[in-house]
């Protein structure tokens, strides 16, 4: 599967709730750099982060526009977020229903046909604002 079709691949089975299929597009050694965090490693870990994510936060991706380079090892997407905060994270506002969209990139790095690294960013204070209102 080339860089883009994985990608695209990738953000499909986040839309449709398969994280499991989002687990079988993953390097055994994935890297996921989360934005304002730690660096988790693994998949299982990987699988721990979604498992909490599907808990707190229900979202679906729009506009996404996914980029890769020639030599099909590091790609790119753009897209918006379009969520529902479900349940109170630890550190940050009250979960009540609030919805949010924001704008977010995730880069990647491939290895032997898998992600290997997932990096993605969006801004932090505007969800804060969006979610406080």
């Amino acid at each position: 599967m080339d860089a883009k079709t994985l990608i695209q691949s990738y953000f499909t089975a986040f839309n449709e709730g398969r994280t499991d299929d989002m687990l079988a597009l993953l390097h055994d050694e994935v890297e996921h750099h989360v934005n304002e965090g730690q660096i988790r490693r693994g998949k299982a870990l990987f699988a721990e982060f979604n498992a909490h994510m599907t808990e707190s936060y229900r979202e679906n991706l729009t506009d996404l526009v996914v980029f890769a380079n020639e030599s099909g090892d590091r790609a790119a997407a753009e897209f918006i977020v379009n969520g529902t905060y479900l349940k109170t994270d630890e550190g940050l506002p009250p979960a009540r229903g609030q919805t949010y969209r924001l704008p977010a990139g995730s880069f990647f790095t491939l290895r032997d046909g898998k992600i290997a690294r997932v990096t993605t960013y969006y801004n932090v204070a505007d969800w804060t604002r969006q979610v406080s209102a």
